[in-house]
């Protein structure tokens, strides 16, 4: 198959790894892969690095004439036969050029569970062939909440790739941002806004260094919420037991020795960092938001707590830095369930399906038009 991908976020966080992942894996099953994003992007340097085919348009608005018909004509020269789209303006540019150039299959992944209304002012919504959710519960929202044929929406969560199955443990590693081997380090790892609600981590740290006053805060990632992270750890008085690792290429490494990985989110999807945490055999806290609970089952493959609730977040923490044998019973069932549930293989395999059988669907519509 020819498949194109359509981005348009400047970020390079789970979504953005999961194009990347989703066009790496199916290249190396053999299919030729391509994807269109802003020159100004993250996504354009990570393709470039990586020796995948990219294209770059301005994707100003979801009504960027100039772009529209580029991609018509990109999509056209270079005979596509699906093309999947991730973000809000993309999915407009690439909706309209896709069907401008009579591409087979057009799909969309949501990667957000925030409802989409599907109106006359809204009729991109109507477009795609399929919707791909990062999860159930992303499923649900657009079936029930919105209306979507359920024939029509599939969930496919974010595969965890080989390597953090792969993690072994390296207390050492710890040196790298704290004083010590033995320092307990949990691990917050996610762009650095709004909805990832770091702040609840913060103010989760008093209640755990009361408790363990060497622990240490790592949090992993970089974004426009930073400086004011930053600036709300100092007015908190526990500057000292919060590390700003900013942006790590490697996060693999960062479970190496990570004892806790905690997810303060006020809204997700099926998120990767907790997966992956959960593929490398740390054990998890994590906020009962959006598909969370489709992965961490409490006090089976992890903890859950409600959003915005610091002290419950504290607490969570506390009782996995006490209780070592809950932390290996935890973590091996997360790791077995995330193996055989939501591998990068599986993922790949169900996407791949997908792409053939919307297209076998197309070709057998045609051949019965005729």
């Amino acid at each position: 198959m020819r498949i194109l991908h359509t981005e348009w976020s400047g970020d390079f966080g789970g979504q953005e790894r999961r194009v990347l992942a989703e066009v790496e894996g199916l290249q190396k099953r053999g299919h030729h892969m391509g994807i269109v994003c802003r020159k100004e992007a993250r996504l354009y340097e990570e393709s470039i690095q990586r020796g995948i085919e990219v294209h770059t348009l301005p994707l100003r608005n979801p009504y960027d004439i100039t772009s529209i018909a580029k991609l018509s004509t990109y999509i056209r020269a270079n005979r596509f036969d699906v093309v999947n789209s991730h973000s809000g303006k993309d999915s407009w540019i690439a909706g309209i050029a896709a069907r401008l150039a009579g591409v087979s299959v057009l799909v969309r992944t949501r990667h957000l569970n925030i409802p989409l209304k599907r109106s006359v002012f809204n009729f991109i919504h109507y477009l795609p062939d399929a919707y791909i959710t990062c999860g159930t519960n992303m499923r649900k929202t657009l079936v029930e909440d919105c209306g979507f044929p359920p024939s029509e929406v599939v969930s496919i969560p974010t595969g965890v790739a080989d390597e953090f199955f792969a993690v072994t443990r390296e207390p050492r590693g710890k040196l790298k941002y704290v004083g010590g081997e033995t320092i307990p380090v949990i691990s917050n790892v996610g762009i650095l806004r709004g909805v990832k609600g770091h702040e609840v981590t913060l103010r989760a740290v008093p209640k755990v260094i009361e408790a363990f006053p060497n622990a240490i805060f790592l949090l992993v990632g970089d974004g426009p919420k930073r400086k004011g992270l930053e600036g709300m750890a100092r007015s908190l008085g526990i500057e000292g037991s919060v590390v700003f690792a900013g942006y790590v290429g490697d996060v693999a490494q960062i479970y190496s020795f990570s004892d806790v990985a905690i997810l303060s989110s006020h809204s997700e999807g099926v998120p990767q960092s907790v997966m992956q945490a959960m593929a490398a055999g740390v054990p998890v806290v994590a906020t009962f938001v959006g598909g969370v609970p489709e992965v961490v089952v409490h006090d089976q493959t992890g903890l859950l707590v409600n959003p915005s609730d610091h002290a419950a977040l504290a607490d969570g923490v506390i009782r996995l830095l006490r209780d070592k044998s809950l932390c290996n019973a935890l973590s091996e069932r997360a790791k077995r369930f995330i193996f055989e549930n939501h591998s990068a293989t599986v993922m790949l395999d169900k996407i791949e399906a997908l792409y053939y059988r919307l297209l076998e669907a197309k070709m057998l519509n045609k051949i019965s038009g005729s």
